[in-house]
């Protein structure tokens, strides 16, 4: 029996079951099956490797990645090309662009680099079509734009989330609050700090027996599903923020625009004309959220024309160095930062100083 049709099986038996506080601990094992099965379909047996993908596996460049994920024929080339001037090949048929199509655009002195990723299908998820390596890539990305058709329903939405979401990845999301700590002996150790809607110490002590994990801390710090707790056990989840980017507005009215523009995380485009880029572009910078510094050297003027751009989790002294040279800690004795993550201008600081967006750093080496 193969993994697909084992898959099937447990779906149509979840939609079978009644959803109550009885058949809770049934669901929660049916959805650990699922989750390990969908998890040998993303990375297969053997060490024998098929083929990989050509033209996938893009290199990756700038201080962000952007995919744009969609169907087959809602404009995701024509986004391209506009936004970044690449020639991605654009026809009136589906499936025009089969493989990754790379391109940059400087936005506030920093490099973003868009990929244009082949149309997915429904299926993508258990392989179907160039779906898989699709995903793959998708899963690299810092910020991921949905691409949909306006005049398309907006179950392209659900379908498109769908896949990703098989795939480990999950969409403007926070990675659920589960302390999740394996031992080696005294059993599994369930304490919950506040109200459980859902989960209870036999429901979680099933879902890890699925996993043979029988020695385990668990943790709950918020209102937790099954799902919360097989992504944290998976330990192999992507948390992506996401953009909808509604394409071809310029063949629906102005009412129907204002309806649009209400939909959380969406921007409305028109791609073929050029339409509201700027808006999206905003909203690209707010969701990727990087930390541009400035540098200054000593007794010049700071250079305000090429920031080093820094992810937002990493932004101290240390990172900016290693993002330089690996060899500037060595010889780093302290840092002027002029801005407003500090008190005074400049202000005199170690390597564990994080900085924030549009400081002015000078080092001082030893």
């Amino acid at each position: 029996m193969s993994i697909l049709a084992k898959i099937a099986e447990i779906e149509n038996e979840m939609a079978r079951t009644q959803k109550n506080k009885a058949t809770a601990h049934h669901l929660g094992l049916l959805k650990a099956r699922l989750a390990k099965l969908r998890r040998e379909l993303i990375t297969p047996k053997g060490g024998s490797g098929g083929g990989t993908g050509e033209g996938f596996d893009v290199a990756k460049t700038g201080d962000a990645r952007v995919g744009f994920v969609g169907f087959p024929s809602v404009g995701k080339s024509t986004l391209l090309s506009n936004l970044a001037g690449v020639y991605s090949e654009v026809a009136a048929y589906e499936f025009t662009t089969l493989t990754t199509v790379p391109g940059v655009i400087r936005y506030k002195g920093a490099k973003i680099q868009l990929l244009d990723l082949p149309g997915i299908i429904e299926g993508a998820k258990d392989g179907k079509g160039r779906g898989r390596q699709v995903i793959a890539v998708a899963r690299t990305c810092n910020l991921i734009l949905i691409v949909l058709d306006v005049l398309k329903p907006l179950l392209h939405k659900k379908l498109i989330e769908h896949e990703l979401e098989g795939f480990g990845i999950r969409l403007n999301k926070q990675p659920p609050n589960i302390g999740f700590k394996k031992k080696d002996k005294g059993g599994i150790n369930f304490t919950a700090t506040c109200a459980q809607s859902e989960l209870d110490a036999e429901t979680v002590k099933s879902i890890l027996a699925e996993y043979k994990i029988h020695n385990a801390d668990i943790t709950l710090r918020s209102d937790s599903t099954a799902d919360d707790l097989i992504d944290v056990v998976e330990g192999n989840r992507v948390y992506i923020p996401c953009i909808y980017v509604l394409n071809k507005i310029d063949q629906i009215s102005i009412e129907e625009l204002d309806i649009i523009y209400k939909v959380p995380h969406t921007v409305p485009i028109s791609a073929h004309h050029r339409w509201n880029f700027d808006d999206l572009l905003e909203r690209m910078w707010d969701y990727l959220r990087l930390v541009r510094i400035y540098t200054k050297p000593k007794g010049q003027l700071p250079d305000y024309t090429s920031p080093v751009v820094l992810p937002n989790d990493r932004t101290s002294v240390e990172d900016f160095c290693m993002k330089i040279h690996k060899n500037l800690i060595k010889e780093f004795k302290y840092a002027l930062v002029w801005g407003s993550s500090v008190k005074h201008n400049p202000q005199k600081v170690g390597k564990d100083h994080v900085m924030e967006d549009e400081d002015v750093i000078q080092l001082v080496k030893k």
